[in-house]
């Protein structure tokens, strides 16, 4: 018996590509987003995904950008909605990018970009990350409260999806301690900066 496969449009099987690499990434980390690996799990071959990415690098670095866009697209929806509350949470903010990193992957590609020397491929979560914090500035770029309070949290949430855990374990604390925390930065930050 023989098996049937849809034909895809180029961007369907771009997208399909990508969907596996971020479920691959999610279960057995970024070492497995390979291209042979991908295309299995779509039933694509190896040439139709060198065709689309170029090299595994390629991908990695695509994956990275449709992370890098969902995700800051998820946070920026969470901040506004925030500021449009009469009763604001900051912590869905900071679980949202912390799940960012742990959850989905992020901090885990990240790591593996730097350690294979790939730090170009982190360049459209940087970009993203950028282009989202200048939007929800006050002033704009110049508004360099929110890009302080974006660099310490996600220097935290990476921290925390790298190494949380084991060391909250290791220091008897719970494991939520780095979101407390991380909420609390920004309850602190915000209060800072608001008008007297």
């Amino acid at each position: 018996m023989s098996i049937i496969r849809k034909r895809l449009s180029p961007e369907e099987s771009r997208l399909a590509a990508l969907e596996a690499a971020r479920a691959l990434l999610i279960e057995a980390g970024p070492q497995a987003v390979t291209l042979k690996a991908v295309a299995a799990r779509i039933g694509r071959t190896h040439a139709n995904l060198l065709h689309h990415f170029g090299s595994a690098a390629g991908l990695q670095k695509a994956l990275a950008e449709m992370l890098g866009d969902t995700i800051t697209a998820k946070i920026g929806a969470a901040v506004l909605r925030q500021r449009a509350s009469d009763d604001p949470d900051p912590r869905e903010v900071v679980d949202m990018t912390f799940d960012a990193f742990d959850k989905e992957g992020a901090g885990a590609l990240a790591s593996w970009m730097i350690l294979s020397g790939n730090l170009d491929a982190l360049d459209p979560i940087l970009e993203a990350t950028h282009r989202l914090v200048d939007e929800l500035g006050e002033d704009g770029h110049s508004d360099t409260t929110i890009h302080e309070e974006t660099l310490q949290l996600v220097l935290m949430a990476l921290g925390d999806a790298l190494l949380g855990g084991p060391m909250a374990k290791a220091l008897g604390l719970e494991r939520d301690t780095a979101r407390t925390l991380a909420t609390r930065a920004l309850v602190a930050s915000r209060s800072h900066s608001e008008p007297a």
